[in-house]
This record gives structure tokens, sequence and C-alpha cells, in this order.
């Protein structure tokens, strides 16, 4: 069979923890990276200090992201639920109404009035709900909101990202930390750029550039405001 003849693959049933995860990965290494090279670059000598901060934000960061996915991705839900018993109490009152609207719908994709009309009766008679959450909402299973999943995701993705930066907190010599920080950060963003085009089956070029591009932007703005204040620890 020539290979070219196979459907090819789809990757959008990850949209909702893949973009969860790459948010909280991607804000726990900037995030817990800006805030050690910012302490750093005020002049900060004791490591124990710079370290407290890097936990706190880390644990912080974590328990935010997490409990941030769950409220936004929660509300979501509610006004899906919401639309979802609004479209119920539509069919039961006005089921012509529906089918036309329905119709319509069909009509407005390109299909011919009569079939149009019919397709919207078939789908109407298997599942009337379905039909009118899929094509006038557009909610499905693949795109309805999961907010355990999209916290569970967050919060782990953050801590994943920001051991980077707290192991070189732990690790590296103080008068090169900042510059540790740098090179490790934007190495570790490019490899979450890749990783996240790959499972997302995107480009990885533009994912990565992309990455890097607000990552230099967050670190340099840390680094700057440490330096203009030059707080000693």
């Amino acid at each position: 069979m020539n290979p070219t003849s196979l459907p090819m693959v789809h990757y959008i049933h990850r949209s909702n923890w893949l973009r969860a995860a790459v948010l909280g990965a991607n804000d726990g290494i900037i995030s817990i990276s800006s805030l050690a090279v910012g302490i750093a670059a005020a002049g900060g000598t004791d490591r124990g200090d710079v370290l407290l901060a890097t936990v706190a934000g880390l644990v912080a960061g974590a328990l935010s992201m997490a409990a941030g996915e769950y409220v936004s991705v929660s509300t979501q839900t509610d006004i899906e639920q919401a639309d979802i018993e609004r479209e119920k109490f539509e069919l039961d009152t006005m089921p012509e109404a529906e089918l036309a609207l329905l119709a319509e719908i069909y009509q407005n994709r390109g299909l011919q009035p009569a079939t149009a009309l019919q397709v919207a009766k078939e789908l109407t008679e298997r599942d009337a709900l379905g039909a009118h959450l899929r094509d006038e909402l557009g909610i499905n299973d693949v795109s309805q909101a999961k907010p355990l999943q999209a916290a569970l995701a967050s919060g782990a993705a953050f801590c994943t990202g920001g051991l980077l930066p707290l192991l070189v907190t732990l690790t590296c010599p103080m008068p090169w930390m900042s510059s540790a920080l740098y090179f490790s950060t934007m190495t570790a963003l490019l490899a979450l750029g890749l990783v996240s085009a790959h499972l997302g089956g995107s480009s990885k070029t533009k994912a990565m550039a992309r990455i890097l591009v607000w990552g230099t932007l967050a670190l340099g703005a840390s680094a700057m405001v440490g330096r203009l204040f030059g707080v000693k620890l």
C-alpha cells in the first residue's frame, strides 16, 4: 500500500492537556530562573537566600498554576454546561426551529438546501442534542474542558520546569550563577519547544523560536530590575 494513501495522524485530542503542560513548564522554567537571576543580579552573595527564594517560588508557582488552571477551565466548563441545558430546553420547546437552524448551518457550509435539511433530519433522529452541541455550539469530546486534567498537567509541568533553575542555584558557584541560569534556561526552553511541537505535530522551528524570544525577554527584564535596584541580600 502506498504510504501516502494512509490517513494522517491528528493531534487535536492532545490540545487541552498539552496546552496546560506547555504553559506550566514554560512558566516554571522562566519564572524560577527569572527570580534567581534577578536576585543574583541585585548583588546577592548568599546561596541560602537565593535558594530559599527559588524554593518558595517553585512551591507557590506550582500551586498558583494548578489553582489558576482549575478555576479558569472550571469557568469554561460552567459556561458549556449552561449552554447544554439551554440547548436541551430549546430542543424540547421548539424542535422545528432547531431543525431549521441545523439545516441552515449545513447549508452555510456548502450543502444544497434539500440535502442540508435531510442531513439535519437524520442527525436529529439519531442524536439531536449531540448534533446541536457539535455543529451549533462547537462542543465535542475533544474540545470539552477538563478542569482537573488541566490543573494537574499545569502544576506538575511547572514543578518539572522549575527543577532546572533550582538545581543550578544548588550547584553553580555564585559568581557564575546568572550566566549559568541564562544558558541552562535557554537550553531548557529550546527543548520544551521541540518536545511540545513534536507532541502536537506542529512546526518545531516556530515553536522553538517563539519560546526562546519570550524567555530571553523575561530573563533580561529580571536581570535589569535586579541591577537597577541593586538590593543587597
